[in-house]
């Protein structure tokens, strides 16, 4: 009856509420069974150990209604629970066009904030149908499920919230394709990892200076990316090849960077590294946490010795974005199902090109220019943005151990 249930069929929506404890679920339906009541819909909710249990269910057959009250209320009185039972008409109404998930991240989450948020989702003509936490650390997690407003205007909105406010806030579209099998890109300097690979090379040839000097007059303008990256490398010039082994010691993952990867494989997506540092370190990171696509520039080495230049196609800001469409058709994913993460205006047409652009504690102009933004220092968050639960990744590391 329920697939076709009308406005106009009474119903009744009972909610118990109190102390939770094993079998409360179990004893309700038992209570309801004996008046031969159909289910509507179910919502259960635990916090802090206490349960608000509601069952949408039909009007009981025969007149019995009053009969069914007084055995829903004398259970949960035996349960030290309390009922109440709202008698109406039909379902829930039809949840409106357009539909988003909100994912906030607080780092702490506050009332305040939580306020501001919900106010502007109303703001904007849209309704919070569900709100669940998905987690609790390394830091809070909650995801608005909303619906009656468009995704664009919505993520406009809540930037702007986001930007006063301090707290990041993704929107992406509600649909199947959000945890559909499907690819992450990631850039790697500052994003998988903690360090820029070039200056570890720098800081062994003893031209660290110089080398942010170029990259400061990069930054203004001066240079573009691969007169820069030439200028850069030319100061290596000599350096024994041995330090490739000394520079990929020294390099430092991101925290969460491990969790993020194991989780999406496990997932079965597929992930990838694109870098405009060199194959030298993305190579070993492919092998080492499984990645299945990896590309980057490659430094020149002859006779054992840097030769201070870059062989093959240079790895640019385009490049990127050309990359990401390499990967997506090698993995036979469309591109609207990929997931492009960076900090950098380098990965500016990556982020765009991809069907979801994160920006990773990112600077201001990529921020602007991301579908969204994270800027908490634990990279395994933007599994959040997918709907994946800290305690899915929980139970998956005791499941399979890493």
């Amino acid at each position: 009856m329920s697939a076709s249930l009308t406005s106009d069929v009474p119903t009744l929506l009972v909610k118990v509420f109190g102390k939770d404890r094993p079998g409360i679920t179990a004893g309700l339906f038992d209570t309801l069974a004996a008046f031969a009541v159909d289910v509507v819909d179910i919502e259960q909710v635990v916090t802090r150990g206490r349960i608000v249990l509601c069952a949408l269910v039909t009007e009981p057959a025969g007149g019995t209604e009053g009969e069914l009250r007084a055995t829903v209320h004398g259970w949960a009185e035996s349960l030290k629970l309390q009922a109440e039972i709202i008698s109406g008409t039909g379902d829930n109404r039809p949840r409106g066009h357009g539909r988003s998930h909100v994912t906030v991240l607080g780092n702490p989450l506050t009332a305040e904030n939580s306020a501001a948020i919900a106010a502007t989702i109303t703001r904007t003509g849209g309704n919070i149908d569900r709100i669940f936490r998905l987690a609790k650390y390394p830091v809070t997690a909650v995801e608005f499920a909303v619906s009656g407003v468009e995704t664009e205007p919505l993520r406009t909105a809540l930037a702007t919230e986001s930007h006063e406010r301090g707290v990041d806030i993704a929107v992406v579209s509600a649909g199947l394709h959000r945890r559909a099998q499907r690819l992450v890109v990631m850039d790697v300097d500052s994003t998988l990892i903690q360090d820029e690979v070039i200056e570890l090379f720098a800081a062994h040839a003893g031209c660290e200076e110089q080398v942010a000097e170029i990259t400061a007059s990069a930054m203004r303008g001066e240079l573009d990316f691969e007169q820069s990256l030439h200028a850069r490398v030319a100061l290596l010039e000599g350096l024994d090849e041995s330090v490739v082994d000394k520079v990929r010691a020294e390099v430092r993952l991101t925290p969460g960077a491990r969790t993020l990867i194991r989780t999406l494989k496990r997932l079965g997506y597929q992930v990838g590294v694109v870098s405009g540092g060199f194959t030298q370190v993305t190579d070993d990171l492919k092998v080492r946490l499984g990645l299945d696509f990896a590309s980057a520039n490659t430094l020149e080495i002859v006779d054992g010795k840097l030769t201070g230049r870059v062989i093959g196609e240079v790895v640019d800001r385009a490049g990127k974005a050309r990359l990401l469409r390499r990967f997506a058709a090698e993995a036979g994913v469309p591109l609207a199902q990929t997931v492009a993460i960076g900090d950098g205006a380098n990965d500016l047409d990556m982020l765009n090109a991809a069907g979801l652009g994160v920006a990773f504690n990112a600077k201001p102009v990529v921020r602007r220019a991301a579908d969204t933004a994270v800027n908490v220092p634990f990279l395994d968050t933007v599994l959040y943005l997918l709907g994946i639960t800290r305690e899915e990744v929980e139970a998956a590391d005791v499941a399979e151990p890493a």
